[in-house]
């Protein structure tokens, strides 16, 4: 294809804590115009952390937009300017977990819904985790609990609706078929 789509604007319709709502305009490869409301998101990380058991820890967490508690493996947002991924994979264990993760191994990277939004989820698999302070960060996380499942656990939650949080979906099988859990 000779042709691409081509970008010609972006309004910000709504500026926000966690993203910003936008409006975009393009031009097809025919030259049709269009426009598109996207989801503009700085990304996030989420880590699998293993502990030396072999167990999965992960953390069950209010999550307002679906007013209920949700089961799900570490994660935070890029919301520090410039922090490579990695880091904020580590100072999101800290915080959610008390852990830092002397071997963090990335898993892979994927877009949550390309549909509507720019957001990029990193994952990573957390290994050799050592203790570090918690730094319980917001009102969700000071109510959030921590608790350890093998793979076999984690995936028949999977299996009969109870885990039904993306990133840990994704996370527990790229973890899984690398470390052969599961």
């Amino acid at each position: 294809m000779s042709e691409q789509f081509r970008k010609v604007d972006e309004v910000v319709l709504h500026g926000g804590y966690i993203f910003d709502l936008v409006r975009a305009d393009f031009i097809s490869p025919e030259g049709e115009p269009f426009s598109r409301d996207i989801v503009r998101h700085p990304g996030a990380v989420s880590v699998v952390p293993i502990d030396s058991d072999g167990r999965v820890i992960m953390v069950r967490q209010y999550r307002p937009a679906l007013d209920q508690y949700i089961l799900e493996i570490p994660a935070g947002k890029r919301d520090v300017a410039d922090e490579p991924p990695a880091e904020t994979a580590q100072r999101e264990l800290g915080e959610e977990i008390g852990m830092r993760a002397g071997t963090l191994d990335l898993l892979g990277t994927f877009a949550n819904a390309p549909g509507f939004s720019d957001e990029l989820s990193w994952v990573y698999l957390g290994r050799n985790l050592e203790s570090v302070p918690r730094d319980v960060q917001g009102i969700e996380e000071s109510h959030m609990s921590v608790e350890r499942f093998t793979f076999d656990e984690a995936f028949s939650l999977i299996a009969d609706g109870s885990l039904i949080d993306t990133k840990t979906v994704i996370g527990l099988y790229l973890a899984a078929s690398l470390v052969g859990g599961g």
